[in-house]
């Protein structure tokens, strides 16, 4: 039997995809032959046009996940717009930091809500029918910290720690019904969001020294692990977090 990495025809939605790993993501599934929904609070402009130049459909489906409030509409919306929904990426993130003295209700609750609460709502919704049509890939973004516990992010590491846990729990009761959940971890990725600690002399460096490969990741190396995980190359991989650190955790 060939392996198979071809998307075409599928249909996914993926969430915070205006720039970095959520745009490199959604562009990578669109070169694979996927048509994609973009769901987040601003217009994802550049990340249109780069998968318009793929040849495949784009939509904007405006949401903002930090409440689970537009959840159900989303999905409902992504059906609509494609014709039906195969692939959901849980892209969607924020972070708080402080220290542990110091940190506040809103800011826990803010990324809680937002890392791990509606992405939980947002797959069952995604799952309901992904499970009718027997098939579907659920694809959750956790972190280094799902395995660690890092400095003054607690609740960022709860959230992520969690999103493994969940990501386990929600693959073992869909697995029956053809629907594979798993995560991808990302190690240190150059995007907007790192780019003070790249700037940071001292702090790069010690990043630097720490990973294997002597280099900081590109989006693209986590939207070749997504494109895996969406495929049918895929079909026997559920339950999984796949850390691709450049061999971080293996230090």
């Amino acid at each position: 039997m060939a392996i198979s990495f071809d998307l075409t025809g599928k249909r996914a939605l993926v969430t915070g995809a205006n720039t970095g790993i959520g745009q490199a993501i959604a562009v990578a599934l669109a070169e694979a032959g996927a048509d994609i929904a973009l769901a987040g609070r601003s217009a994802p402009d550049e990340t249109l046009a780069l998968i318009a130049a793929t040849g495949r459909r784009a939509v904007d489906l405006r949401a903002d996940l930090a409440t689970i409030a537009p959840v159900k509409d989303l999905v409902n919306d992504a059906v609509e717009a494609l014709g039906g929904l195969d692939i959901l990426v849980n892209n969607a993130g924020i972070i708080r930091r402080n220290d542990l003295a110091d940190f506040t209700e809103e800011d826990w609750d803010a990324v809680v809500d937002t890392n791990l609460k509606t992405l939980f709502f947002l797959s069952q919704a995604a799952a309901g029918v992904m499970a009718a049509q027997g098939s579907g890939k659920i694809i959750n973004i956790a972190s280094l910290l799902s395995f660690q516990g890092g400095i003054r992010v607690p609740s960022y590491a709860a959230a992520k720690s969690g999103v493994a846990g969940l990501t386990k729990a929600m693959a073992n009761e869909l697995a029956p019904k053809g629907v594979q959940v798993n995560a991808i971890a990302p190690g240190y990725i150059a995007t907007n969001n790192t780019a003070a600690l790249q700037a940071d002399e001292t702090r790069n460096r010690q990043i630097l020294e720490r990973i294997p490969t002597g280099r900081w990741g590109s989006p693209e190396d986590i939207a070749g692990a997504a494109v895996f995980l969406a495929s049918p190359a895929s079909d026997y991989v559920t339950g999984h977090v796949l850390a691709v650190d450049g061999g971080w955790l293996a230090r």
